[in-house]
């Protein structure tokens, strides 16, 4: 008895997770810098810009997990960014129009290094410039806020 009783428990939990919004699961990743821009502009949002290797950097990788993935990240994100995934991929290929873009916006605010996290005002100004930071998503959160108030 109590392992339908559980079971019954486990599987309606497990219903109301599926069905979260979207906006709650995961960020919303563009990667159209131009179409960025205008968003960023309308709805007076900051841009973060996030030159990563998906698929070979560790630190990259562990950024995404540690912060981006974050539930506290994703609803911070969804209210006051708009985010932009700028890949520098080894073992996939991106469009070339992508590809192109990346390489211009690399060259442009000299990045040296993945990952590089670029947080540029709504206007298109440089707000601040950074990488991982230990702590988790909410540190994550106030480390950007820092930039904003600046």
């Amino acid at each position: 008895m109590k392992t339908l009783f559980f079971s019954a428990v486990f599987a309606l939990l497990s219903t109301s997770f599926a069905f979260a919004p979207a906006d709650l699961k995961n960020v919303s990743w563009k990667t159209d810098f131009e179409e960025a821009k205008k968003e960023a502009k309308k709805n007076k949002k900051y841009i973060l810009l996030n030159f990563t290797g998906s698929d070979w950097c560790g630190w990259c990788t562990r950024l995404n997990d540690e912060v981006f993935s974050q539930p506290e990240f994703v609803k911070y994100a969804g209210e006051s960014l708009v985010c932009v995934k700028l890949d520098f991929p080894r073992n996939k290929q991106l469009p070339e129009k992508e590809r192109s873009q990346n390489y211009t916006l690399q060259q442009l605010y000299q990045v040296q290094g993945y990952p590089t996290i670029i947080l540029l005002s709504p206007d298109g100004a440089v707000a601040g410039v950074t990488g991982y930071q230990r702590g988790g998503a909410k540190s994550y959160i106030e480390h950007l806020k820092g930039f904003v108030k600046k």
